[in-house]
């Protein structure tokens, strides 16, 4: 796993910045003096949320306090997340829970988006915005 994450990070050009930020990304994405930022990515954002044992109210309210600061910061902000909610139901109570938190963490995001996208076997669809 560390030569992985040595490679992405080799893979990655020299101007990139890389905040790692687990919990508190609203003001990870304030701290960011670029013009664009990636955000990769909401699924673990949200598995971190609910692990600390945070209700879907507060992930909700946290992902308007993100939306807030990607606005207050301008330029372009691209974000990634999984759709996990396209499988079968889950067996087991957490995974349910975190299914369910994710995909509305996904709606906010996506209605707040200028674009958004899915993509399935590396092509990507688009499901907002202009063509």
């Amino acid at each position: 796993m560390r030569e992985r994450i040595a490679r992405h990070r080799g893979d990655r050009p020299a101007a990139w910045h890389t905040a790692e930020e687990p919990l508190d990304v609203a003001q990870a994405a304030r701290n960011v003096q670029t013009p664009t930022l990636l955000l990769d990515c909401l699924s673990l954002w949200v598995s971190n949320l609910l692990l600390a044992g945070e209700s879907e109210d507060r992930m909700l309210a946290a992902t308007d306090d993100l939306l807030a600061a990607l606005r207050e910061r301008g330029g372009l902000s691209v974000l990634v997340s999984n759709e996990v909610g396209l499988g079968i139901v889950p067996d087991n109570a957490l995974a349910r829970t975190y299914r369910d938190a994710l995909g509305r963490v996904n709606q906010r995001v996506a209605a707040a988006s200028d674009e958004a996208y899915l993509l399935v076997s590396g092509l990507p669809l688009q499901l907002k915005g202009q063509p």
